[in-house]
């Protein structure tokens, strides 16, 4: 059975992705702790992070690292952070989000997020993936996980 996330990554239900490569993709979650929290997941169905392939969890955390340096520079944040939790959704993901105190990183700050909010801080990263050179990850569409 498909995840809410293979759903999002085969374009089934709408997402906003900043990054995408043939392993995962990163993209907006619609319930952001901080502006510009973004989820770091693997294409492939993996349950949690201790199953992962030692390969693929090491490229998730190479992401997960340039999506945070993306957000630092967009959001002028004197960290960026990761959360591995996953109860949520049986699916991988790593939570990286801006941060400008450790107070702030919990799931109790999670608040719902306006489309328009989640289309402007998800450009925003996108936009310093690319300044960072990493353009060619960032895809073609806000709405597509597929690269141009």
């Amino acid at each position: 059975m498909s995840t809410v996330f293979s759903l999002i990554i085969g374009g089934a239900i709408p997402g906003l992705f900043a990054w995408a490569d043939d392993v995962c993709v990163a993209f907006a979650t619609i319930e952001p702790i901080t502006p510009g929290h973004m989820l770091v997941v693997p294409r492939d169905e993996i349950e949690q992070f201790t199953d992962a392939d030692d390969d693929v969890l090491a490229h998730l955390a190479v992401v997960a690292k340039r999506v945070g340096r993306a957000q630092r520079k967009a959001f002028d944040a004197p960290r960026a952070a990761v959360i591995v939790a996953g109860f949520e959704v049986p699916h991988m993901h790593i939570h990286v989000l801006p941060a400008w105190n450790e107070a702030a990183l919990t799931f109790a700050n999670a608040r719902s997020a306006r489309p328009e909010e989640l289309e402007r801080t998800t450009e925003m990263v996108r936009g310093a993936l690319r300044d960072l050179g990493f353009a060619a990850n960032v895809p073609a569409g806000i709405g597509s996980p597929e690269l141009g």
